[in-house]
């Protein structure tokens, strides 16, 4: 096929990739305008999508909205059988999603109707579902709720947002290609009325860990924001990234360090970091970063 691919995040390459070594004919890539980074943040840094279709030779198109007629006509022009949108960024108005043979169709990081939404991963973890997985949909003017093409599911055990990302990013990139080398055998199926839920955008305060809640919750968080945005807490006005951590026996008053190892009070039950992150410090074992700063016990955090 000739195809449209809209992708912006490391979650979007490997479908990119199983794409293009699938045969199919990437025409250009759609993806969010490089931004500033770099050690001053001045740099205008591109899009994972972005190198990935550079190094394939592809054309690379980033404009700021596709509201305008002007881009609308130059999606239409570019005449593809089909537009494929993995975490693109920028919502596609019906002139988009009109403007190839076939429509569009989106890799979504869930088991809809479950966690439609900018945040699925994260918010699977944080919710204690059991299993998660991909979904190929159809693309229509609602958010994620045009009907489903293909589902696959995996357990979510410990994985942090980070191992999931990687692994549904791959699965969404072999079921992409598993849909589009035969269409019809994958009727679209409309999505059941009930067990919807929606996943909010990750909001930056929402990583602090709240240590009244039960130890299990407390967990959870940890493991939705490794390893971005990162979960933390702070201790004499310095910050801690906990990047894994442990069940733990033990418990008192939230936030109360108990004994020598970090292993801190929840509201219910206790737990153990088992790798942090001082503030401007490499990221380390919780016992080597206590040899060097302890945490005695006692201390409470916050």
């Amino acid at each position: 096929m000739r195809i449209i691919f809209m992708g912006t995040p490391d979650f979007a390459v490997p479908a990119l990739v199983a794409l293009a070594e699938a045969g199919h004919e990437i025409a250009c890539v759609y993806t969010q305008p490089p931004r500033p980074g770099g050690r001053r943040g001045r740099e205008l840094t591109p899009s994972p999508v972005q190198k990935e279709a550079e190094e394939r030779g592809i054309e690379v198109r980033f404009p700021a909205s596709l509201k305008g007629d002007d881009e609308q006509r130059s999606f239409s022009a570019v005449g593809a059988d089909i537009a494929v949108v993995a975490a693109y960024g920028l919502i596609l108005p019906q002139a988009i999603l009109d403007g190839t043979k076939l429509g569009c169709i989106n890799i979504h990081a869930s088991l809809l109707p479950r966690w439609r939404g900018a945040a699925p991963i994260q918010r699977a973890i944080l919710a204690g579902d059991s299993e998660t997985g991909a979904t190929i949909m159809q693309m229509e003017a609602g958010l994620d709720t045009g009907p489903m093409l293909l589902i696959e599911t995996t357990p979510i055990d410990t994985k942090t947002a980070g191992d999931l990302t990687e692994e549904l990013a791959w699965m969404g990139g072999r079921l992409i290609v598993q849909v589009l080398a035969d269409l019809a055998a994958h009727p679209a199926e409309v999505q059941p009325d009930g067990g919807a839920t929606y996943a909010k955008k990750i909001d930056k305060a929402e990583a602090r860990l709240d240590f009244s809640l039960a130890a299990e919750q407390v967990e959870r968080q940890i493991r939705a924001f490794a390893p971005a945005p990162g979960a933390w807490f702070e201790f004499e006005d310095t910050r801690y990234k906990v990047l894994s951590a442990e069940m733990a026996s033990g418990g008192g008053w939230p936030g109360n360090v108990l004994d020598e190892q970090l292993t801190i009070a929840c509201g219910s039950g206790a737990l153990r970091p088992t790798r942090v992150q001082r503030s401007g410090k490499p990221a380390m074992d919780t016992g080597a970063m206590l040899r060097g700063n302890p945490i005695p016990a006692g201390s409470y955090l916050k």
